[in-house]
């Protein structure tokens, strides 16, 4: 094995450092709903893979309908990506480090295929949010 090798596949097993992400990968026979594709290998709990399909979930403290109600075929998108994020232990090559209270790491750049993209958009170009960027500036005093 190479070492270029041997790098790569160590990045392609491994669990972020972050707030509900298991300390490694295993099997998780029981994961929910569209997360069910990492049942053989997963960062994520079945508890976790619950709740990323709940429209106000305890992972973020978020509603996806935050700004009225999200289309099914839209929200299914914002699902799979939060099973990727919590589950998936290939995402290794775009783990990057974070400063925050809730999670040390994250992910960045993650690449989408084209399909997917045209796809998410296509069944999302019609959903309305009241917010510019979903990362930062939230006023939380209400809950």
């Amino acid at each position: 094995v190479t070492v270029v090798a041997a790098a790569r596949d160590s990045m392609l097993n491994v669990c972020m450092d972050a707030k509900h992400h298991k300390t490694a990968p295993g099997p998780e026979g029981q994961l929910y709903g569209q997360c069910v594709l990492w049942k053989d290998n997963a960062c994520c709990t079945a508890n976790t893979s619950v709740e990323a399909h709940q429209d106000q979930s305890y992972l973020y403290n978020f509603n996806w309908d935050h700004c009225g109600v999200m289309p099914a075929r839209c929200k299914r998108h914002f699902i799979q990506d939060t099973c990727l994020y919590e589950c998936s232990p290939n995402l290794g090559p775009w783990i990057d480090q974070a400063d925050s209270s809730w999670r040390k790491e994250r992910v960045r750049d993650v690449p989408l295929c084209r399909e997917d993209c045209e796809q998410w958009w296509e069944d999302c170009q019609d959903a309305v949010t009241c917010k510019a960027n979903w990362h930062q500036g939230w006023n939380w005093t209400t809950g």
